[in-house]
């Protein structure tokens, strides 16, 4: 019979730390630095809401799933919208409407599902791509591979490249970057634009500061976070920053120096990141999903995600299906301004945990959407 333990990631012990690793370690897609006990327990100590359930059979740990347990018994990724990636780390493809009663959970949210075993395939409505660079050569083999494959835009990589060093001044990556002063400077380009395009601010939340900044901090041991940077001269061109689990780096900031932009610093940073990686030992760099004209172009190979709802067949879990469908009805998987909205009502219920925070955000949000009609209406109009 499926048991289930759910408790605090600081709490759990050294066996289902040990178990839970080793189901990471037992398939590609659930190894990265978003999916193990490391990173549940980084976020554990900026969120008391932060739980992990361990199912077992025979007192054998068969299955973990990291999460934030909100009103109403509805599980949210933990660390969500930081973790591109999550889902139901098993041994085995175990039945979620069970699995979810057995840990007294009605729903779980998932937007950037990995399912090897296809236990949550029933519940996914969407799915999308992530694209990953893997080394499996060198980087100069790497490199070169891409030119071959699309020669005539790498030739404007490389002459971009030689525009910029020659206009601000030499190129240099610097990796590990430590500098605090880089960090602030790729937080506050970033927050700008998400400022811009309407974006929810994810970054101004004390909790997602403080967990960057503690990853920032580690220099010890296979997960810390890592920030990568190009610079030019003594300037400060752009970089990523993220989180890496041994050989595999999985950035959650990507930003530039807007005053750079028409040498389209993206791009020539993406090549120099590439070069470094054998010098940080990297062998995975993986970009997650999304803006896929400027990753697609770097990446060797696509992940899927997917987007859906998990419930239990409880009357709560029913409600919790339906109000899913209505959304749905609504147009929230068409690719239009009701899944937009509906992207960013998602981010807000999983960064916001104040009741003003999601009152101000819910605000900003329809705000948004009014202004993007408004642009919308006066274009047609002229």
């Amino acid at each position: 019979m499926l048991q289930a333990d759910t408790l605090h990631p600081r709490d759990l012990t050294p066996a289902d730390d040990a178990a839970w690793r080793l189901l990471c370690a037992s398939e590609v897609g659930l190894s990265g630095p978003l999916l193990g006990p490391d990173f549940a327990r980084a976020v554990g100590t900026v969120r008391e809401d932060a739980r992990v359930t361990v199912w077992r059979e025979d007192a054998a740990a068969v299955g973990f799933l990291a999460h934030h347990r909100r009103p109403g018994a509805f599980a949210r990724p933990i660390g969500a919208p930081l973790s591109d990636y999550h889902g139901l780390v098993a041994r085995q493809r175990l039945d979620p409407a069970e699995a979810l009663a057995a840990a007294g959970l009605n729903a779980f949210r998932f937007t950037g599902l990995i399912d090897p075993t296809g236990a949550l395939e029933g519940a996914i409505k969407s799915s999308r791509e992530a694209f990953v660079i893997v080394l499996d050569g060198s980087a100069e083999d790497y490199l070169e591979a891409l030119r071959a494959a699309s020669p005539k835009r790498f030739k404007n990589y490389r002459r971009l490249d030689h525009k910029l060093e020659r206009d601000v001044g030499p190129l240099s990556v610097v990796a590990p970057d430590r500098s605090i002063e880089a960090f602030e400077a790729l937080i506050a380009w970033k927050r700008d634009q998400l400022e811009r395009t309407g974006g929810h601010d994810f970054l101004r939340p004390v909790w997602t500061d403080r967990l960057m900044r503690s990853l920032l901090a580690r220099t010890d041991g296979d997960f810390q976070g890592l920030m990568v940077n190009l610079y030019a001269g003594e300037r400060l061109v752009g970089g990523h920053f993220g989180v890496r689990l041994g050989a595999q780096f999985h950035p959650w900031i990507a930003s530039m120096d807007p005053e750079l932009a028409a040498w389209s610093p993206g791009q020539v940073f993406l090549s120099r990141a590439i070069s470094a990686m054998p010098s940080l030992g990297l062998v995975r760099y993986d970009l997650g999903p999304g803006h896929e004209h400027y990753k697609r172009p770097f990446a060797s190979q696509t992940v899927s995600v997917h987007e859906g709802l998990a419930t239990t067949l409880r009357p709560a879990g029913r409600a919790m299906q339906a109000f899913e469908d209505t959304w749905a009805l609504a147009g929230a998987r068409r690719g239009g301004a009701v899944e937009r909205l509906r992207r960013r009502l998602d981010v807000i219920a999983t960064v916001e945990l104040s009741l003003p925070g999601r009152a101000r955000a819910l605000a900003q949000a329809f705000a948004a959407q009014t202004r993007k009609r408004q642009a919308a209406d006066s274009e047609i109009a002229g």
